[in-house]
């Protein structure tokens, strides 16, 4: 049977996908999200301006 908790002790993730990691985090891309809180900052803006 396997000791699922053993096993886990023993895991270490591989170096490429500690590299990407590091790349994907490190590296700012522009997601949804940001697009999402952009178009509502440019409209609260407006509205304001508008008043």
């Amino acid at each position: 049977m396997i000791n699922f908790e053993e096993e886990l002790k023993k895991f270490h993730p591989s170096l490429e996908i500690d590299e990407a990691e590091d790349v994907i985090i490190n590296h700012n891309l522009t997601d949804f999200t940001d697009i999402l809180v952009e178009m509502v900052k440019d409209h609260e803006e407006k509205a304001k301006a508008d008043k």
